[in-house]
Parts: C-alpha cells; structure tokens; sequence
C-alpha cells in the first residue's frame, strides 16, 4: 500500500494531484542551453480514486510533459485515458483495488482490462509509448497526450510487455521482454525485438525457475539476460486473500543468459545469494565475461513477506552494485559486488553506450534516515568503475525524480550535456524542473523551470529530441 511507501503522506510527495492543466510560458530561474530543444515526458502512479488494498505501483497512469524550445519552457499534464481510467471517471469512484483485483462492489458490467500505463514512456520507431509491465504498449499522440491505443505491432505481439525495453544505439532495435509470459502469476517469459522501422522481428516464450516480477532487464551486444529475483507471484496465494506478490528469500536468485541470436532452450542460468533488483545501470561483454552494474536491494521494499510481515527497512535499500558472469562455463554462480555505500535509485547513462562499456552514470541517492523512494534528495555521477565522481544535495526536505542525460548533439563525447530531473520543493509543495551540466552536477543545477504545482513522485521519462 502507499502507506508503505511514506506513513505520512502530507509530508512526502506521493499523494496524486486532482487536474490536469496547461502552461504555455514557465518562469526560468538561470538560463536554459539553447542546444536544448525537445520534450521531457514523464510517467507516474495518479490514481484518480482512492482504492482500498490499492499499491503506489498500480496508480492510474498520468504523463507531465515540458516542452523547452529556443530557451523557454511550457508544460502538460494529462491522464492516460485507459480502459481502467474510463470505467472509473464514468462510475465516478473506483472500481478496482491492487494488482487487477475487482472490489466486491463494483457492477458486474465494470471493464475488465486494468491497464494503468503507468511506468515509463519511450519513443522507438516513430511511436511514443506509455508503458507497464502487465498490459501491451500504449500509443500516445505527441503534444496533446491524447491516448491512441495499445500497440501491438498489427498483431505481431501478446500479452504483456516490460517498461524498460532496451534500445540498440548501433541498430536502432528494440529488445523487450514480458513476465507473466501465460497468464497471471505464471512462470513464463516472452521476449522478442522491433527492428527501427517498427517490424516485430522476433517473438518467443521461456519457463523461467518461479513466478517473479521481473521489472527490468539486461542486454549486452550479444546477450540477453533476465533475472528471476525473489518477489515471487502466487495465484493460489493471492485467491486465498493473501498478497499476490510477495518476498520469498528461500527461492534464491537466478539469472538466465542467452545469446542475443540465440535459442530460449539454450538459457543457461546462474545463482546467487538472494536480493532483488529493480533497475539496471548498463551491462557489457568483457571477454568471457559479461558485467552489469545495477542497483541491488538485499530485502526488497514495498512487499511484504507472504505472511503479511514487512521486509527489514534497513535492507530495503538499493546501492549499486557489479555482478559479473563467467561465461567459459568453470561456475554457474555469479558475483555480487557492492561499488559504493550511499543508498540510491533510478539510474540513468548516455544511451549512445547502452549494452557498451561506459564511462558515465547517474542515479538518484537517498536520505539513509528516510524510507527509500520517500527520499530521493541528491543526484550522484559515477565513472565506468562505478567510482563516485560528484554528489549534490537538495535542501532538506526536497526530492528528486530520475535523472534523465540529453547529450549536447548526436557527435558529443559521452557524457557531454545535460540531466533533466524533476525535483519536489517540500517547502513551497511544487515543483521545478532542473537542469544539470551532466559532468558537473556538484555545482547544482544550471537552470530551474518553476511551476506553480507540484508533480507527483513517479517513476520513469524520457527525452524526445524536437523534429
């Protein structure tokens, strides 16, 4: 439950906002680099009705645009108007609590597709799409936010669909995946990849060791790599009344490794200590080996155990962490390696390097005496050792959504530009969207765009160059 997230939800920023709004012409504190021109789209949890049993990840989905242009700033908000979110505004209150559960009084003639498109939202092929890991991709019109649709490719995929497909720098192809691949709470996973100009390439399914919730995914130049990590899915457990998802240590931790050209029966999984992951920083290939720097938790936060007891916040916090595989075949276990203390979230690279070796990286860092996505508050810059370059702080109190890199042009050295966060201003209760040099974040942000209100924490965006 959102309560599990921050006791007080007046004192954090994760309460939904009621409107949405335009505004064409945003005060600009500093100046914004004219080189900037495009659109941030933003994605988050807003539910347009409270629901009892409701989780902060099942939130109707709503999207804040800004649009920066020639140095000056506008900004849009809208809900992603969903079956779900349809239903609901024309009932006028709820009508489905967590993960897809029915509430015991809602009509029987109430829409079954709970979509809530609420997790990220990409541009590949021509296409801006909103995305959750349960539903298909919805296609949504640039500018007005309008929603056009799920898409699935005339037909070329089912079922559900990450919120973090991978985006090939060199091909332009887009691999995803789907868990839940046969039908809720089930073991199985797609896969499959859509070439640059918006063709479904491949298409396939794989048994994976248990139900997990597999939020996210690693993809190298030649791999594919998909960790079942112990928040596990139980349809018996969740028709019982207990949670449908839950923390299961005793499941252990499994990554299956997969040629990129390859078979799914040619999967070979790896073990290691338990933990859970829900963001990747980057991975590449090394040799015989492949490395992936991702943000790893010991106990995963916002689920409990399936008895109903909730996991240790002390180690409910993600730090970035190295695992590295052994690809001659000596060991199936894979290596855990913690690369720094600070607690943090939400990393983000220059995506001309992704599935590449990089040379830098940014992540959201945390108050350690705060719950953990209550207290994104500071921006940290690492190198490709994962070695801490700069770290800023906001004002006790503020908050920070993910940083997002936009490079300076298509031929700038990695790393030459800027990051593009949303950041939470406790005092005022609005919100500013802050603008970094990307290789000197410590000296804070360059420029400020203010509104007059604030965006709700939420989880992942994107920038959208202008044509």
């Amino acid at each position: 439950m959102l309560e599990q997230v921050a006791t007080d939800k007046t004192r954090s920023n994760l309460a939904p906002i009621p409107m949405e709004c335009d505004a064409p012409f945003l005060k600009v504190v500093g100046e914004l680099p004219r080189e900037l021109n495009g659109t941030l789209y933003r994605n988050g949890p807003n539910p347009q009705f409270e629901a009892p049993g409701a989780h902060w990840f099942v939130g109707d989905g709503m999207l804040h645009a800004f649009h920066i242009e020639n140095g000056r700033a506008s900004y849009r908000n809208r809900w992603i108007r969903t079956p779900k979110w349809q239903a609901e505004h024309d009932a006028g209150r709820a009508l489905f609590g967590g993960f897809g559960r029915k509430l015991p009084d809602a009509p029987v003639v109430a829409n079954q597709d709970t979509g809530v498109a609420n997790t990220n939202i990409i541009f590949h092929a021509g296409r801006l799409l909103a995305l959750e890991e349960a539903h298909l991709p919805t296609e949504i019109e640039p500018g007005t936010l309008n929603r056009r649709g799920y898409c699935d490719y005339n037909g070329g995929i089912t079922g559900t669909f990450t919120a973090h497909p991978k985006i090939d720098p060199v091909t332009g192809e887009m691999v995803f995946f789907g868990y839940n691949g046969a039908g809720p709470l089930t073991p199985a996973l797609s896969f499959g990849s859509v070439s640059a100009s918006g063709v479904v390439t491949r298409f396939d399914r794989f048994e994976a060791p248990y139900a997990s919730m597999v939020h996210d995914f690693i993809v190298t130049e030649n791999h594919l790599l998909f960790p079942i990590l112990p928040i596990t899915g139980s349809m018996a457990r969740a028709m019982a009344g207990g949670p449908a998802y839950a923390w299961e240590p005793e499941k252990g931790a499994y990554v299956g490794v997969m040629k990129r050209n390859g078979s799914a029966k040619d999967i070979v999984w790896f073990r290691a200590e338990s933990c859970y992951v829900f963001h990747v920083m980057n991975a590449w290939e090394d040799g015989d080996r492949i490395i992936a720097d991702v943000m790893q938790f010991e106990e995963a936060p916002l689920f409990t155990h399936p008895d109903g007891s909730p996991t240790d916040p002390s180690k409910s916090r993600a730090r970035l962490c190295r695992w590295s595989f052994d690809l001659s075949g000596n060991t199936d276990r894979f290596t855990q390696t913690y690369l720094d203390d600070i607690t943090g979230e939400f990393p983000r690279i220059d995506d001309r390097r992704a599935g590449f070796a990089s040379n830098h990286g940014w992540y959201a860092c945390a108050n350690p005496d705060l719950p953990m996505f209550g207290a994104l508050s500071g921006v940290v810059h690492v190198d490709g050792r994962g070695s801490r370059l700069a770290k800023y702080l906001l004002p006790a109190g503020d908050t920070i959504s993910e940083p997002v890199f936009v490079a300076r042009g298509d031929q700038a050295a990695e790393g030459d530009g800027w990051l593009l966060a949303v950041v939470w201003r406790a005092r005022e209760n609005r919100s500013d969207l802050a603008v970094f040099n990307a290789t000197d974040v410590d000296a804070g942000p360059v420029a400020l765009v203010q509104l007059g209100h604030r965006v709700p924490d939420g989880f992942h965006g994107n920038w959208v160059a202008a044509a």
